[in-house]
């Protein structure tokens, strides 16, 4: 992984992409009040899996263990980090750029609902123009000092992932799935794609792997069985974490407060992560 991402940084090389050009050479520089030690892409085959709950997690579970975090959310058609963290106020600016905004414990976020007058507002743009968004909150967010960025990618494997992929310096990709079998084919196409794209896969995390019985303790498959261990076998990567169904994380997220939440299902995603 790299140290630093500034604009003081050298760019990383890549794969040839397009008439020998590199990746790197269609890196973007970040706004030069910003100092971004690692950024890490958390992604997902398809939508429902729980993609924007791992990064939330991620970003406080590394915030409770004395890292700096932030959150850029480039999901922008489904933005629901603000939610997740009981965001109200909106993103400001000043002659150092657009600030994030800050959690209740510090983690620094910037989603497109922080801008826009009404958060239920649709947002009807073209590829390009979500493209375009998502590298200004590279360019134009004045995050300051970050120790771990987890970008929150939109599902599949559209315009802003490629974006994403080309213009920021990712160091490494989480990738989120459920236990179906069909979600093991789309998986796979995530996976593909970021070796494709020389991007490092730090590993596979499952949610909604199970749900506890809260009379024996047994874990009961909803799902039927996980076929995370195959995936990973299959690539060559590690299952980081396996999350259940709980109700009282989805009341958390719903609420506001997730970063009240407690649970050490993340614990080997942290140690992956340091």
């Amino acid at each position: 992984m790299s140290e630093k991402h500034s604009t003081n940084g050298e760019e990383q090389s890549g794969e040839p992409t397009d008439k020998g050009r590199t990746h790197a050479d269609f890196r973007v520089e970040p706004n030069k009040f910003s100092h971004i030690k690692k950024v890490i892409g958390v992604v997902s085959g398809k939508g429902g899996v729980g993609k924007s709950l791992i990064t939330s997690l991620l970003a406080v579970s590394m915030n409770r263990a004395g890292y700096k975090s932030a959150v850029l959310d480039a999901d922008i058609t489904g933005p629901s980090i603000p939610t997740m963290f009981g965001l109200k106020q909106k993103a400001t600016g000043n002659d150092q750029g657009i600030l994030p905004v800050p959690s209740k414990t510090g983690i620094e976020i910037m989603s497109l609902n922080l801008l826009l007058q009404n958060e239920t507002d649709p947002v009807i743009w073209r590829g390009p123009i979500l493209s375009g968004t998502v590298k200004q909150f590279w360019t134009e967010v004045s995050w300051g000092d970050i120790d771990y960025m987890f970008i929150d990618m939109p599902p599949g494997t559209g315009d802003v992932v490629l974006t994403v992929f080309q213009s920021i310096p990712v160091d490494g990709l989480i990738v989120v799935t459920s236990p179906q079998e069909m979600v093991s084919m789309i998986v796979s196409k995530a996976v593909r794609m970021a070796e494709m794209m020389s991007v490092p896969i730090l590993g596979l995390i499952e949610n909604m792997g199970y749900i506890t019985c809260p009379d024996c303790g047994r874990k009961i498959k909803l799902f039927g069985e996980s076929h995370i261990q195959d995936i990973a076998t299959k690539h060559g990567v590690d299952v980081l974490a396996s999350l259940p169904v709980d109700p009282g994380l989805a009341a958390a997220c719903d609420e506001g407060r997730i970063e009240e939440f407690r649970g050490d299902w993340l614990n080997h995603a942290v140690d992956r992560l340091k």
